[in-house]
């Protein structure tokens, strides 16, 4: 999931932000003119996502829930929205849906301002959210004909992967995913060569769960939520698998150990964070319509998120999963199975309650998205039992992905500030305690 940081004027350009940017570009670019040149488009979705495979067969991706953040960020979705309730969706249906329908309706303009070519294959990577399985029937629907692929992930109900889900998840793979790649784009499958892919991959998780383990330090050098949805663009828009993720990662672990050595805060949309007051971890999606103001009410305060769950939508490295070039069949159907919105709810809890304890977090938030059912299901339970368990201040607060009608200022601020307010009280206990003994 991923923002043009470099839009951001105030922000300073570092090198890991122009390599991003540019890598975006020639992707667009390869996109708008793929009809010319013959390259095939598969349409997917960022959760267990297939890059490497995709790549193997040389064919470009498109994710729309990427297209709808993108949207929500130059302030098109509220139309876009609206275009597609008047066509008959409801209001209570996820916005991200809305807003690519909307988009679609209006002609497909990609965040370039070119046309997205049509797809050539629907490729569905189901993982923990029912709404991707009616998205793209509306997706069928508004491209008659195309191929379809459909990979069904088991939900990790008991809280592991057994062999016959992993079983499962290969059969799908090799005896209709793969063959309809192999349909649509007219070459065979090269099983080498997605070992190759995978090897970059191994060595781009590596350095991602390297750079958001950067954040147990004092002041942390990156915001793991704000700043973390940048990070993880290039490992989720496609490029996972390519040299070019491979060297977008490196700059960027330079960047944050020169930011470590120096004893530097993150960086913000104004500049350097002065003082790191809250460290929290925080549960849910960002808001992308007021993506600014939202960070602000943070940045303002001092508090700065030391870790997210959002970040872990495309895979949950950091619990050891790495793409193995050795198996890379069964490697793509374990990574499906790891990603954030495969967990059931006490892994999702346990994962939080890691994150605090291991990030030394003073507060947990949780953002809760008024459409998106597979994030916000049991927040008021995860919320009650972190805050029982580890005795830490929780705060919540409410808004929506792409829709800007829930998005209110007002409310959000004040919820805010009451958490803040409770954890700079917290702090002034925890600092008299040790004299008053």
């Amino acid at each position: 999931m991923k923002v043009d940081m470099v839009s951001q004027k105030d922000v300073s350009k570092e090198q890991s932000m122009v390599l991003q940017k540019e890598m975006l570009a020639r992707l667009f670019k390869k996109l708008s003119t793929a009809k010319e040149t013959g390259k095939k488009v598969v349409y997917t979705f960022v959760p267990g996502n297939l890059s490497e495979l995709i790549l193997a067969f040389d064919m470009l991706p498109v994710y729309p829930e990427i297209n709808a953040l993108q949207s929500g960020m130059r302030k098109k979705s509220g139309d876009f929205i609206r275009d597609a309730e008047k066509f008959g969706h409801s209001e209570d249906v996820c916005t991200y849906v809305k807003c690519d329908i909307g988009m679609m309706l209006k002609g497909n303009i990609g965040p370039t301002g070119e046309r997205l070519p049509d797809p050539d294959l629907l490729l569905l990577s189901y993982t923990g959210c029912f709404t991707f399985m009616k998205w793209f029937e509306n997706l069928q629907r508004l491209y008659p004909g195309v191929e379809v692929a459909m990979l069904h992930t088991p939900y990790q109900e008991a809280g592991e992967i057994t062999d016959d889900m992993l079983q499962y998840m290969v059969r799908q793979l090799e005896e209709d995913v793969i063959p309809k790649m192999e349909k649509v784009s007219g070459k065979k499958f090269d099983r080498e060569k997605l070992s190759r892919l995978m090897e970059n991959s191994r060595v781009t998780e590596d350095l991602i769960t390297k750079i958001f383990d950067a954040t147990k330090n004092r002041p942390t050098p990156i915001d793991a939520y704000f700043a973390g949805v940048y990070y993880i663009g290039p490992i989720n828009a496609g490029f996972r698998g390519t040299s070019e993720a491979v060297a977008y990662y490196e700059t960027l672990y330079g960047e944050v150990q020169d930011r470590i050595d120096k004893k530097l805060g993150p960086v913000t949309p104004e500049g350097e964070m002065d003082e790191e007051r809250f460290r929290l971890v925080v549960e849910g999606p960002p808001n992308w319509t007021h993506f600014r103001d939202f960070w602000k009410l943070f940045y303002d305060m001092g508090a700065v998120t030391v870790a997210s769950s959002y970040t872990k939508v495309g895979g949950v490295f950091d619990w050891g999963f790495r793409h193995d070039p050795e198996k890379p069949i069964e490697s793509l159907a374990n990574y499906c199975m790891n990603c954030y919105t495969n967990l059931n709810l006490p892994q999702r809890i346990d994962l939080l309650a890691k994150y605090i304890v291991d990030y030394h977090a003073d507060g947990f938030v949780i953002n809760s998205i008024k459409s998106c059912n597979s994030f916000s299901a049991g927040q008021l339970l995860m919320m009650r039992e972190l805050e029982e368990r580890l005795g830490i201040p929780v705060g919540f607060i409410e808004s929506d992905l792409v829709d800007p009608r829930y998005f209110s200022y007002s409310n959000i601020k004040n919820r805010l500030d009451s958490f803040f307010q409770m954890l700079d009280q917290r702090k002034s206990i925890q600092q008299k305690e040790p004299t008053e003994a």
